[in-house]
């Protein structure tokens, strides 16, 4: 079993490395990920579970630690972010069962911190 939060502060830490040998295209990355979750048209919650259901359907580990931890702090609940597997699956198929189990750990171990 992944530790989930563990794995967060690991991605965080490989982005700031990265961000120290290509800076600039991690600052235009940071800049583009800043705007694209601000609230708009879409809540930035919102925007943070339909990351999530992407990154579960495209079967990304870190994606997922990462938009479950920004999910929460979005404001986002459980139900909601159960909701957003269940899409996933519907989209992404059997796959997406596995990597939504994976999503549905990560949100526990998340809430076990909160």
């Amino acid at each position: 079993m992944k530790d989930y939060p563990k794995h967060y502060e690991s991605i965080i830490k490989g982005m700031e490395e990265i961000g120290g040998k290509i800076p600039k295209t991690m600052a235009a990355f940071g800049e583009m990920h800043e705007k694209t979750i601000a609230n708009g048209a879409l809540s930035s919650k919102t925007k943070e579970l339909i990351a999530l259901g992407i990154a579960i359907t495209v079967r990304c580990d870190g994606c997922i630690a990462f938009h479950v931890h920004d999910a929460l702090e979005s404001g986002a609940s459980n139900e909601e972010i159960m909701e957003t597997i269940g899409v996933a699956i519907l989209m992404g198929g059997g796959p997406s069962v596995v990597y939504g189990c994976e999503a549905m750990e990560a949100l526990e171990q998340f809430k076990v911190l909160a």
